[in-house]
């Protein structure tokens, strides 16, 4: 006999999970469905952003960042050290720590908000306006029906053409994650975001790491300037980066022998002991039942679904990595927290415009709205402020002056259009923009705001000062 909820969520990553735990705070009975393990075969809540993406990445890169401190940075505050090493086994044991952590974590909101859990893979049965039929395959199957179902199944790494993951030679971020020691020589198929993230711990540690991507300029969708310092920064602190490649064929034996064309067209080839591909992810709708239900996909295997997350079928939702939109884990929860509160009638809000997008690199870049080159080809009249670390009193305290804040202000009503970081706690700082951005705050309304003395966040107001040409500290 089935067990009936309000609302089935399939899939427990950052949308899922979060969406579960608003609709069961608004009154609904609620049941997640999720089919993440961990090795011992235990359930293993957070999806991709919490197992293998988001946290153990920056657990690695806080790791190989603590080390590159030590081994290069330290002496000129004093601190000298002798003897240094790299444990990567206690580095991976750490992360696996806390990854662990945030899944016991999710279990125990569940746990509080009552929200039912049920451990294997969900797929539609059938189903109608009145509800709808869902089977859970774990260690035993089990019906669950629900007037309403959100499917939050997220994505997977796509492989290169030709190719396959084994995760010991030609890994997928899974893989990257879990490397047990240095490899000598790390390629890099993909210069985004898992891409740079991943590519700068191993280099941290000793890895001579190449990056092939193929379009032809670092990061297009960021802010030019941003993407032409990035580049300059990056190349300077040993990435090699190549752009405009064209892969032909990837030979896995003993090692990885990637042969290519180079931006000229040229034949080349090169050799490594690992190798990351990393360009892009695709959606997991394989297995969800879609034909059954009549679930309407898009020719890239997307749901289809409105500004408003619903699908082509009566009370059926979708959010996340498996609709339209950036792949993030924050633009997931902010759908899933939309949807739970549409489905009891209340307003959901989600603004596109302001959804901010970080790669925690060191230096960090983040950005949030309109880069220069949309403006110029939208033909917006704009005004540019830019501001940079060299002139902050806490990054030069911090050692870490490089890049530069940017904010970009409509030229008639000077109302802020778009805002590019690459520096220090990057992440943290683009806070300002998003939240300035959702009121329709002036580039004037952060210039005029007191900002603590000395903070970085400073570099945000002079920026915005620099809108005005009236910046104070350059």
């Amino acid at each position: 006999m089935a067990t009936t909820f309000d609302v089935v969520v399939i899939g427990g990553g950052p949308g899922g999970y979060i969406a579960a735990i608003r609709a069961a705070q608004l009154g609904m009975q609620v049941a997640c469905v999720d089919d993440w393990k961990t090795p011992a075969e235990k359930p293993a809540l957070g999806g991709t952003c919490t197992n293998v993406g988001c946290i153990p990445s920056k657990a690695l890169l806080q790791s190989s960042e603590n080390y590159e401190h030590a081994g290069h940075g330290f002496a000129e505050h004093g601190v000298q050290i002798k003897g240094l090493a790299v444990d990567v086994g206690q580095m991976l044991k750490r992360k696996d720590k806390i990854v662990k952590q945030n899944n016991e974590g999710i279990l125990y909101l569940f746990k509080k908000n009552k929200v039912a859990f049920y451990h294997g893979h969900g797929s539609f049965v059938r189903g109608d306006a009145n509800g709808w039929e869902i089977k859970v395959a774990g260690s035993s199957e089990e019906t669950l029906t629900a007037r309403h179902a959100i499917v939050a199944t997220g994505s997977s790494p796509r492989a290169l053409p030709g190719t396959t993951f084994d995760n010991k030679l030609i890994l997928d971020n899974e893989g990257a994650l879990a490397i047990p020691e240095v490899p000598k020589r790390l390629g890099v198929v993909g210069a985004g975001v898992i891409g740079l993230e991943l590519g700068s711990v191993w280099r941290r540690l000793g890895s001579e790491v190449m990056v092939l991507e193929a379009l032809p300029t670092l990061l297009p969708a960021a802010d030019e300037q941003v993407a032409k310092e990035a580049f300059r920064v990056f190349t300077k602190q040993g990435l090699a980066i190549h752009t405009g490649i064209n892969i032909t064929r990837v030979t896995a034996k003993k090692d990885v022998v990637v042969d290519y064309l180079d931006g000229n067209g040229r034949e080349q080839n090169a050799t490594f002991d690992k190798l990351i591909v990393a360009i892009g992810r695709i959606p997991n709708t394989d297995g969800l039942g879609a034909e059954n239900a009549g679930l309407k996909l898009d020719e890239r295997g997307f749901i289809a679904v409105d500004e408003e997350c619903r699908t082509n079928l009566p009370n059926v939702w979708a959010i996340g990595d498996v609709v339209r939109g950036p792949m993030l884990a924050h633009k997931a929860e902010e759908e899933g927290v939309a949807v739970a509160q549409r489905i009891v009638g209340q307003h959901g809000h989600v603004d596109f415009n302001t959804v901010p997008w970080v790669i925690y690199t060191s230096p960090e870049i983040a950005w949030v709205g309109k880069t220069e080159q949309q403006l110029k080809a939208e033909g917006v009249d704009y005004r540019a402020g830019t501001f940079p670390f060299m002139a902050n009193g806490r990054a030069r305290a911090l050692g870490d002056t490089t890049g530069f804040a940017k904010i970009l202000a409509d030229a008639r009503t000077d109302r802020i259009l778009g805002a590019h970081l690459i520096g220090p706690m990057a992440s943290e700082l683009i806070a300002e923009a998003v939240v300035a951005m959702e009121f329709g705050a002036a580039s004037e309304d952060i210039a005029i705001i007191c900002h603590a003395h000395p903070s970085l966040a400073e570099a945000m107001k002079e920026a915005a000062l620099a809108v005005g040409e009236r910046t104070l500290n350059l």
